[in-house]
């Protein structure tokens, strides 16, 4: 395979373009993770409900 070093520059060159795009969506990614992970947790912590209280005292 005979690549031109135009060829070989045009495709570090979109490389380049990608990997910039990647770096931007990671804090997006890292951010919705720990998100997902709090609102995980919020929902185990949910006491159970008194069952001696009644509908109008509430």
């Amino acid at each position: 395979m005979s690549d031109s070093p135009d060829k070989r520059s045009e495709w570090r060159a979109i490389l380049h373009v990608q990997a910039r795009v990647a770096v931007l969506f990671v804090p997006v990614v890292a951010s919705l993770l720990i998100i997902a992970a709090l609102a995980g947790n919020d929902r185990k912590s949910v006491p159970d409900v008194d069952r001696t209280v009644t509908g109008s005292v509430r």
